[in-house]
């Protein structure tokens, strides 16, 4: 009973601090010759805060009311806040839940991909997990700046350590994600010079009284424009495809489901839970403008999708298409596209965590994710891999009764709320090009038939070759979840996602 107070009393703040500390923990604990104390120090406290994320949900959901904790006991506005509400736990839970089930399956990948550099590599993960838990948890503006900084300079090295070219793209990152945060840190600024205040909570009350304000509305701009930089909303995306492409199979499979959904989380909170409906739809049309780099993004991202050679960039372009979809749930500003928009968060950080994973088992086996040199032999030497891919492109699709389908549904339900026909044609138009580039990879893999006697189709060929349990069971609890979420959605958004809709002010 003592544990459960204690745990409900600083749940909002124990994840942060538990990876913040084993990040700068864990080269003391695996350095030197303790080198392969790395991966199950890393493996023990991701499953730690996934438990506490699990117990968070629950808290919440018994608690009916958002949990605050006070960092030193300063009371808001003098001292930083954490909050857990609904919203804020269902995302710590996304977050850590996609980055259990890739730490489990980087053991191998790592070591073979980056020899020697494990004992870095997880410290800058533990300190990435740190960044995105404190920024989906703090209360406080400027706080959450200070964890924007500490994500990214993470990210950026764990962009770095892969291939040639991983450099340049990190530093194209750097750029871009300076710029995003730089432009948010303005934002801030102006609000603080009219607000006085930069708890988010003092902020949402105060706000009605500058609505009209010049200041303010400058400072929603810069905000939105840091933000939309950080989730790489077209045509803010061009760190985005070098970075998924090069970066290490890891690294890929951890910050393309993760990275851009905290961004997008932010925006989520900033437009609905500071400033609120009436000024992104009235005041200053944010949400119009979103909507529409959003649809933008859907159809760009798909089209360049298509014209890929390589399974990663392929699935870098398909972020830029999924992202759109979140922009679009987002400036549809409605409880239908809000709740399609925060369940699509769910719904892609599985998709594209199973997508990478099957990417990084294809290089760790065949040494390459080439489409052009993929062949029926495949779906023989790796089976499993391939199904667990066939079920993340079918939800990526959005065929029921996979998960992509009742996000896509509810974004639907939310452009016909709106009467916005062409919102509706895009979602509608998305899905058809989605089955071109991934149907192609299919058809490869399992359609196309082979000619007789090529050396494809040899028994030292197409003998089984699958990768190891370890990397094997993430992928397939991926791919199996995205079926699970697609049966469970409703008690999913009446559960959690329902109660967001009217702590947004909708």
């Amino acid at each position: 009973m003592m544990l459960i107070n204690f745990l409900t009393k600083n749940s909002p703040v124990l994840i942060p601090i538990l990876y913040l500390s084993m990040g700068l923990l864990i080269p003391v604990i695996a350095g030197g010759r303790r080198h392969r104390l790395a991966w199950p120090t890393i493996a023990l406290v991701i499953l730690i805060g996934l438990s506490i994320s699990i117990f968070n949900i629950f808290a919440v959901i018994d608690a009916g009311k958002p949990i605050h904790y006070y960092m030193g006991e300063w009371v808001p506005p003098i001292g930083i806040e954490y909050v857990l509400d609904h919203l804020s736990a269902f995302v710590m839970f996304v977050l850590n839940v996609v980055a259990f089930l890739v730490i489990i399956h980087a053991k191998d990948i790592v070591r073979h991909e980056m020899p020697g550099k494990e004992v870095p590599y997880y410290g800058l993960i533990s300190l990435m997990l740190a960044g995105f838990n404190g920024i989906v948890v703090t209360g406080d503006m400027f706080n959450l700046y200070v964890f924007l900084e500490i994500c990214s300079l993470a990210v950026y090295g764990l962009i770095a350590a892969g291939e040639k070219k991983s450099l340049v793209a990190s530093f194209r990152y750097l750029v871009m994600g300076t710029l995003g945060a730089c432009f948010y840190l303005l934002g801030v600024g102006f609000l603080y010079l009219t607000a006085g205040s930069l708890n988010m909570a003092d902020m949402k009350a105060i706000m009605p009284y500058i609505y009209n304000h010049p200041t303010t509305i400058i400072a929603l701009a810069f905000m939105a424009l840091g933000m939309a930089l950080k989730m790489a909303l077209f045509p803010l995306h061009g760190w985005l495809p070098d970075s998924y492409t090069h970066a290490p199979s890891t690294s890929s499979a951890i910050i393309a489901p993760t990275g851009t959904k905290v961004g997008s989380y932010v925006l989520i909170r900033i437009l609905f839970f500071i400033f609120g409906i009436k000024f992104i739809s009235e005041m200053l049309p944010v949400a119009h403008i979103i909507a529409w780099m959003g649809a933008i993004a859907i159809i760009y991202g798909s089209v360049v999708a298509i014209a890929q050679k390589e399974l990663k960039r392929m699935l870098a372009y398909s972020s830029v298409a999924q992202v759109g979809y979140i922009g679009l749930g987002i400036g549809l500003a409605n409880p239908l596209g809000l709740i399609g928009a925060v369940l699509h968060i769910l719904n892609h950080a599985f998709m594209k965590a199973c997508l990478f994973l099957v990417a990084g088992n294809l290089r760790f086996k065949i040494g390459h994710s080439m489409i052009s040199k993929f062949n029926h032999s495949i779906r023989k030497r790796m089976p499993w891999t391939m199904a667990a891919f066939t079920i993340a492109a079918l939800s990526m699709v959005g065929l029921p009764p996979m998960a992509g389908f009742f996000s896509k549904w509810y974004l639907v339900m939310g452009t016909i709320k709106n009467s916005n026909w062409i919102f509706l044609a895009v979602v509608l138009i998305s899905s058809l090009l989605n089955a071109v580039y991934f149907f192609r990879v299919l058809e490869k893999v399992y359609m196309k038939p082979l000619n007789s006697g090529s050396p494809e189709e040899s028994d030292e060929n197409t003998k089984p070759t699958e990768v190891g349990l370890q990397m094997l069971v993430p992928t397939l609890v991926l791919a199996v979840g995205l079926i699970v979420i697609g049966l469970l959605n409703a008690l999913i958004v009446k559960g959690i996602l329902a109660y967001i809709v009217p702590l947004a002010g909708m």
